[in-house]
């Protein structure tokens, strides 16, 4: 969804920063990635794996956009935020990507493979590391 008209519809209101809410979803973010190491890959896990990951990764993407002083209220809006507010569109491309593999887990029951799950926990991962790094900005 276009950033204006999620703004438009006030699916994202301005906020005010607020660092302890913003270290709160780091931490947790940061507890989702420490408790998923419990449980190891395998046809079993894979979907739930993927589902964890691309929250934890979303929770540091809120924190980022708590930080320029925006709450999103659905994660078709963060593509427009990463696109028009942080302006990088290869990371809104990702992420989009990622958002409707997460969404086909949670809402359609699919099933990924391991392979496919190595390949798309790694991408969570690395997008995750590039918007911590913009929130350490």
């Amino acid at each position: 969804m276009d950033w204006s008209e999620c703004k438009k519809r006030q699916i994202v209101k301005e906020s005010s920063i607020d660092k302890n809410l913003i270290s709160s979803l780091v931490q947790s973010s940061e507890r989702k990635l420490a408790t998923d190491k419990f449980a190891p890959l395998s046809e079993i896990t894979a979907s739930t794996k993927i589902a964890n990951n691309y929250d934890s990764m979303r929770e540091v993407l809120e924190a980022l956009s708590i930080s320029r002083g925006f709450k999103i209220y659905n994660h078709d809006c963060f593509v427009g935020f990463i696109l028009e507010v942080l302006k990088t569109p290869s990371e809104a491309n990702c992420f989009d990507k990622l958002r409707k593999i997460r969404n086909g887990i949670n809402y359609y029951g699919k099933n990924v493979g391991v392979e496919d799950a190595k390949k798309i926990i790694k991408e969570l991962n690395e997008l995750r590391i590039k918007f911590l790094n913009r929130l350490n900005e």
